[in-house]
């Protein structure tokens, strides 16, 4: 890796790793090589840009921690907005540099995805994103069938959270890292997107490869619970209007955009949004 993508993939991790983040380097090129021209990102090909997403560490380690200081604050989404804050310290860990950050769940006016996760996270290198293409003779008919990427050490227990672009900071010569091909057989992949597309409620596809870790069942019992009683389920207050203790640097450096629970709408290149948190997550 190029010295100076290591030393900026370094100053990010030590932003973000510690709260359970991982981060991996790519060429805006790579992205925009797989994609139609409509969903390009408008740089140029050889601008540097990092893949962020969340382990299962994240919940215990940023999470919880955020909720515990918003707790009397209205959130509209505790989720997003705790990784909008740890994503906004990143400029704050260079501020020589122009950054812009793309979270997951961001859309445009007209309702297109800013980012398509799944496909940065391949490219990446990050995760593989396993699609009906993957398999050969595949045997849905006309069913529309999602895809879904498997994390090689997590298998399905993360979330892509977004992308960091460095505008003009240029790496041609940064070599691509593929991602680990984890579910090589036809059959495994059958039952990997067939549980991703019609069982993703038992969470059994996240277990298309033995992982390291996996959600703790309180984090999965947070994800599983509505909205309303996740507060008391962590020992919280309900957030209050007339109550705020945060401080004004916790929240948010960016506007919050509300996520529609399906904004798929790009067949073969977002999977649906089958949780409170970022594809394939929570």
């Amino acid at each position: 890796m190029e010295p100076q993508v290591s030393e900026l993939k370094q100053k990010i991790e030590d932003t973000l790793c510690p709260f359970g983040f991982e981060v991996y380097p790519f060429q805006v090129a790579w992205y925009n090589a797989l994609l139609p021209p409509v969903f390009h990102l408008s740089l140029p090909g050889p601008t540097l840009a990092f893949l962020v997403l969340s382990t299962p560490a994240m919940f215990d380690r940023a999470l919880k921690p955020f909720l515990q200081s918003c707790h009397l604050r209205p959130l509209t989404d505790p989720v997003d907005q705790c990784v909008a804050y740890h994503l906004g310290r990143i400029r704050e860990s260079l501020p020589e540099l122009q950054i812009e950050v793309i979270a997951d769940y961001e859309v445009h006016p007209n309702r297109r995805p800013k980012i398509l996760a799944q496909t940065a996270a391949h490219v990446a290198g990050a995760a593989y994103y396993y699609q009906r293409k993957d398999v050969e003779a595949d045997p849905w008919g006309n069913q529309h069938i999602s895809g879904v990427c498997i994390h090689p050490r997590f298998g399905g227990w993360f979330a892509i959270r977004g992308v960091v672009l460095l505008p003009g900071i240029e790496v041609p010569d940064l070599l691509p890292t593929k991602p680990l091909d984890c579910v090589p057989t036809r059959a495994d992949r059958i039952t990997l997107l067939e549980g991703f597309n019609f069982h993703w409620r038992d969470w059994t596809y996240r277990d298309a490869v033995a992982p390291q870790e996996r959600y703790s069942e309180e984090q999965k019992a947070y994800f599983s619970t509505p909205p309303a009683q996740r507060w008391a389920l962590l020992g919280l207050a309900l957030p209050s209007e007339e109550h705020s203790l945060v401080s004004p640097e916790l929240l948010p450096l960016t506007t919050h955009t509300p996520k529609p629970q399906n904004p798929s709408t790009v067949r073969g290149w977002l999977s649906p949004r089958v949780s409170p948190s970022a594809s394939p997550g929570p």
